[in-house]
């Protein structure tokens, strides 16, 4: 079973929330809206290796710190996966 967050944060901490919940490790997809629309998908796979993801997820951080230098406030929606 899925659940999802939202979190509202300023261009300056996206980078670091990202990074941050990508190594919480139960994250299914990261979706980053802005004014209501999607401007970024990041899907990640179930039980992959934090050290992995760090890297297959490198190219997509560089493409999210340059989109939070134009924004000054974003929202991340988190889809999570419900450890049974």
């Amino acid at each position: 079973m899925a659940n999802s967050e939202k979190f509202t944060v300023s261009g300056s901490q996206l980078v670091e929330k990202i990074k941050q919940l990508i190594h919480e490790g139960n994250i299914r997809r990261v979706r980053l809206l802005h004014e209501g629309r999607v401007v970024l998908e990041i899907p990640l796979s179930i039980g992959a290796p934090v050290a992995a993801v760090g890297i297959l997820a490198a190219p997509v951080l560089a493409a999210v710190a340059a989109f939070a230098a134009l924004v000054t406030e974003c929202t991340i929606e988190v889809e999570k996966i419900e450890k049974s």
